[in-house]
């Protein structure tokens, strides 16, 4: 009877388990302000959708598109390029949401003050030549792709040819730090992260400022896996966009950050997609 009994309860738990909806973020922020913050989201969304949903941490952009593949996660708030990555290897997922700020997003080129770089116009200051550089993470739209794109642009040549050295700090706080304390001459970051910061008083702007802000492109999204609605119920996608449309708690808000979300869908980042193939980081 025992042992009926213990494999009872193992059916119910690996039940319940496999119906929970898991969701992650890119980790473009500290880890642990994330984790804080996206545990809050993901009661709001548990009472939102009648389903158990679970927050899951990632220690990087690639383990983020990793986990949405492997059905370790069904929702992800990704970059623009992490999106178009994730979408590309399961086929029939959507973006569904995006931030209010996200159709129109921006780079900081952000630089440290002894570092003699001019201030800011309407093209990156040509005295960034010969200085180190730090991008964010690898596969970052705001803090990698966009930012090399409008180099390559404007000068004609790869970042490595022209600064002394290149780096990539992993996420847009790191970059934020690197810059402030000298490690590196000028970094490229999120002007959600740099803005955040700012407001909250965690930078130095004696030390570091912004240089020049690129033009606007489309950025983060919410993107959902296609077998969702086969898994969770007929027209559970709509609930998750709904749900997501419908977050209006500035605290909840907070955790992106944005103003709010709007409708979102594939096409709006087809910019992202063909200047990811331009410059070789789609495969």
């Amino acid at each position: 009877m025992r042992w009926f009994v213990a494999c009872l309860l193992i059916l119910v738990s690996t039940a319940a388990t496999a119906d929970t909806f898991r969701f992650t973020a890119i980790p473009d922020e500290d880890q642990s302000r994330l984790e804080e913050r996206f545990d809050k989201v993901a009661r709001y969304l548990e009472d939102q959708l009648g389903v158990a949903v679970e927050y899951v941490p990632v220690k990087s952009y690639s383990a983020a598109v990793s986990a949405f593949r492997n059905d370790q996660v069904q929702l992800a708030w990704f970059g623009g390029l992490t999106g178009v990555q994730a979408r590309r290897l399961v086929p029939g997922s959507r973006a569904i949401a995006q931030g209010k700020e996200d159709a129109e997003f921006r780079t900081y080129f952000i630089a440290n003050h002894d570092s003699d770089i001019d201030t800011q116009g309407d093209d990156l200051p040509k005295n960034v030549q010969g200085k180190s550089f730090t991008f964010g993470a690898k596969t970052s739209t705001s803090g990698r792709l966009m930012p090399e794109y409008y180099i390559r642009e404007q000068f004609g040549a790869p970042p490595k040819s022209l600064f002394s050295r290149v780096g990539f700090s992993g996420d847009h706080t790191r970059t934020i730090a690197l810059v402030e304390s000298g490690t590196y001459d000028i970094g490229a970051v999120n002007f959600k992260v740099w803005d955040a910061a700012v407001a909250d008083g965690r930078v130095d702007t004696d030390k570091v400022d912004v240089i020049w802000k690129t033009p606007t492109y489309p950025d983060y999204q919410w993107t959902v896996r296609g077998d969702v609605d086969a898994r969770y119920g007929d027209g559970f996608t709509d609930k998750v966009r709904q749900a997501l449309l419908d977050m209006h708690d500035p605290e909840l808000l907070e955790s992106f950050p944005r103003q709010g979300f709007i409708p979102a869908d594939n096409d709006d980042y087809q910019p992202i997609e063909d200047v990811g193939e331009k410059l070789g980081l789609l495969r």
